[in-house]
């Protein structure tokens, strides 16, 4: 019986340490989503590969696409859209936001180019 009840108040402790920790981790993952609006700077991330400083160019507006899982398939759907400041780097164009809200991670497609969406550093 006493053992039981050992087990038992362990158990219950152990519950009540990790359940705040469960919780800092859920609130911290929102605010790590970082969330660009209209007029934000963002940087575009890209191969470096001729073609894809061929095919964008300086001033050019182009769709941000974000994919989603759900269901055991990807949704791809538009979510704004970034116009090309300037060239930033071997591997970076800086842009700014000109409709939709977008997130790290999203990426800005042209054609056959495609960059990866990243705050502006």
């Amino acid at each position: 019986m006493h053992r039981i009840a050992r087990i038992t108040a362990v158990l219950t402790l152990v519950v009540m340490a990790v359940a705040p920790l469960a919780a800092q981790a859920a609130e911290k993952k929102v605010k790590s989503e970082v969330l660009m609006k209209v007029g934000k700077k963002v940087d575009l991330f890209h191969s470096g590969t001729a073609d894809v400083k061929k095919e964008v160019c300086l001033k050019d507006v182009i769709p941000v696409y974000r994919e989603t899982m759900g269901g055991g398939h990807t949704t791809v759907k538009e979510v704004g859209k970034v116009k090309v400041l300037a060239y930033k780097g071997e591997h970076y164009f800086e842009a700014e936001v000109v409709s939709g809200e977008i997130k790290v991670g999203d990426v800005a497609k042209k054609e056959t180019a495609s960059c990866l969406v990243q705050p502006a550093r």
